[in-house]
This record gives C-alpha cells, sequence and structure tokens, in this order.
C-alpha cells in the first residue's frame, strides 16, 4: 500500500510541474456510472492531466444540486484506481478537506466563493497544516487581487509547497459575454507577484457556455498560462449542474488538438536580436509618452492656477465630454478600441484633476 501511495505522489509530482496541466472532468459528480465513464473516456484521449469532479457544490440560491457529498470521493477514488488519474476535488470547509484527504485525494483546490472569505480560507489552511498536498486557489468572485494574493498567502503559511492559481474570471454587473469576465490584467498582475507560481485558467467559468471555450482558452495560452481547467460531462446537455459549459471528452480532446501551445522563449538567435530591437523602440516610445503626459501635467498647473484666480470649478463637465469623444473618434481611426481609449483618458483625466487641486488649495 506504502508503495502505491508513493507512486502516486510521484505521478502528481509529474503532473504539477507538466506543461501545459490538463484538468477536466464533470461539473459534479452526479453517479458512479457518471463518474467513472467520464474519467475513462478522459484517459482514452490521454490528453487529460488530473481528474476533477465538484464534490460539494455551493450554489447561489438554496433549492438547487449542491453537490451529491462525500460518498462521491469514493468514486472518484475508484475512477483513479482504474484509469490512473490523479484526482482534484474543490473544498470550502474543514470537514471537505479530512474527507478529500481520507480518500487519497491527490489535489485540491479552493473555489471562487471560498477565496472572497477570509475566514473560510484560513479553516482550510489550517485543516491542511502538516499535510503534503497540491493546492489551487481560484481568483475571488469580485474583482480584488489582495484577497486572492491574501489567500495564497495564507496557504502558504500553513506549510503547503505547491500553490497554484486558477482564473475563472470575475462577476461583472451587466455583462453579457461572458458569465464571469475575464478581465486578463489581474491575472497578468497576479502572475507579475508570483512569477514562480503556477496559473492555470478556467474557460468554463469564465465563459459560461462551449461555445467560446476554445477562444478563451488559446487566449490564456498567448498569455502564458500554465495549463487549462475545462468541465467534461459524458451527456453535457443533460448534466446536473451547468450543463451549458460542459463538453465531452472527445470534444475536449479535439479542442486540445487545434490550440497553438507557445512557449515564453527560444534559443534562435535571429528571433532574440528581432526582438530586443523591437523592445527597444518600444522602450523609447514609452519614454516618449511620458515625456509628453508630464508636459500635460504641467499646462494642468497652469490651468489650475488660472482657475483659481478666477474663482472656476475645476471640472468642466462639457468641456471633458469633448475632449473624449474626440479621442474615441481619433482612437478608431488609429485602430485603438473605445474601451483603452476610455480608461487611458480617465486615468489622465484624473491625474489632471489631482494637479489643479493642488494647485488651487496650495
Amino acid at each position: 500500500m506504502q508503495t502505491e501511495i508513493k507512486t502516486m505522489k510521484q505521478l502528481m509530482q509529474e503532473k504539477w510541474n507538466k506543461r501545459p496541466l490538463i484538468i477536466s472532468g464533470p461539473c459534479s459528480a452526479e453517479t458512479e456510472e457518471q463518474v467513472i465513464e467520464t474519467a475513462t473516456r478522459l484517459a482514452k484521449t490521454g490528453k487529460v492531466d488530473v481528474l476533477r469532479a465538484g464534490i460539494w457544490k455551493p450554489r447561489t440560491k438554496p433549492g438547487l444540486f449542491e453537490g451529491i457529498g462525500a460518498k462521491g470521493l469514493s468514486w472518484l477514488a475508484q475512477a483513479k484506481k482504474i484509469t490512473g488519474l490523479p484526482t482534484t476535488v474543490e473544498v470550502a470547509t474543514a470537514k471537505h478537506v479530512e474527507d478529500a484527504l481520507h480518500f487519497d485525494t491527490d489535489m485540491l483546490w479552493i473555489g471562487a466563493r471560498t477565496t472572497v472569505n477570509p475566514f473560510s480560507v484560513q479553516e482550510v489552511a489550517d485543516a491542511l497544516r502538516g499535510v503534503d498536498v497540491p493546492v489551487l486557489i481560484k481568483n475571488p468572485i469580485n474583482p480584488d487581487l489582495e484577497l486572492w494574493t491574501g489567500a495564497i498567502e495564507r496557504i502558504q503559511k500553513a506549510g503547503i509547497k505547491q500553490v497554484g492559481m486558477i482564473h475563472r474570471g470575475f462577476s461583472n454587473y451587466g455583462n453579457t459575454e461572458y458569465r464571469n469576465a475575464p478581465m486578463w490584467h489581474l491575472p497578468i498582475e497576479m502572475k507579475r507577484r508570483f512569477p514562480e507560481m503556477i496559473l492555470i485558467c478556467d474557460p468554463s467559468h469564465i465563459c459560461g457556455n462551449r461555445t467560446n471555450l476554445q477562444s478563451i482558452s488559446q487566449k490564456s495560452i498567448d498569455l502564458d498560462f500554465d495549463g487549462v481547467m475545462i468541465e467534461s460531462h459524458i451527456d453535457p446537455d443533460n448534466a446536473w449542474s451547468d450543463a451549458k459549459q460542459q463538453i465531452t471528452p472527445e470534444r475536449l480532446a479535439e479542442m486540445l488538438d487545434a490550440l497553438i501551445w507557445r512557449s515564453e522563449g527560444t534559443d534562435k538567435q535571429e528571433f532574440i536580436t528581432a526582438l530586443a530591437t523591437l523592445r527597444e523602440q518600444i522602450n523609447h516610445v514609452d519614454d516618449e509618452l511620458l515625456a509628453l503626459i508630464a508636459q500635460r501635467m504641467k499646462i494642468a498647473d497652469k490651468i489650475g492656477a488660472y482657475k483659481r484666480e478666477n474663482n472656476i470649478t475645476i471640472l468642466q463637465t462639457n468641456r471633458w465630454n469633448d475632449i473624449l469623444q474626440k479621442a474615441i473618434n481619433k482612437g478608431d481611426k488609429l485602430g485603438l478600441s473605445q474601451d483603452f481609449i476610455t480608461k487611458y483618458f480617465d486615468a489622465v483625466h484624473l491625474e489632471s484633476i489631482n494637479h489643479q487641486n493642488k494647485v488651487m488649495n496650495s
């Protein structure tokens, strides 16, 4: 028995270090037959590294299917025995951790609804003390990087050495294109904060549908993510939860084959030289941009002084609307998106207001 456990731990270590890391399985474990057949068909593709399944499902409203519970862990254990695939489940309480480890679950993940609550994360962290198991942490539902960072640090302080991140998108009121808006700049910032930490994407929860799974997966790959977690079901249309975003194991294999896997670097000297030249050009342009923005703020300081002398308010709404609309129109002709122009000019405008406010109240 000891040899079997050691072998699986070694396998899990290999999977953890593999790039790309592919995690797949049903949103929810529903029946033993469903879990085992899904696992068997996923293993047959030869493309999946870890089998996932929801055992406990945190749902928005009461009365919805909230998971099969701990008995589903034995189904996963049986699926692992049959296929050789390591297993992973979501945990939200100390009891979840205890039950999952009792059935030799190989990897755990903390869900978005748990990450948002430091008390819950700490409970999970305390239950993990003295345990050697990899833990992935999903971003919180709301776009708060400090909560995500805090959850990572709590798990690390519990002594867990293999900690990773899952980007599953963020709630965005009124959003219709995605179930959870990707807000790519946020996981990019987390990668900057934790450059050595594994970061994988969960396109299923970002999309909320099957249609965009491939494009979101490709986007994450292009941004140097380390893998994907994609929900797969033997009969997606009749899944007990999140039916619209699940795909069959066979469709998963087709999608993975169609993805273009890229690397962060290369040893081709021609590429390295060309890239260095282009990056140096960007450095020069950035220097010029900063100098121009600084010049703009000096003009804003003068405007602030004139407004102070004439008792004029800082904010001139009509003037600002006119500037923004002209910028959007010009940006469109230059191939710049309205979203970028709006965010850029909002930032510049705020800095200008701060400069004028400082002058007017000095």
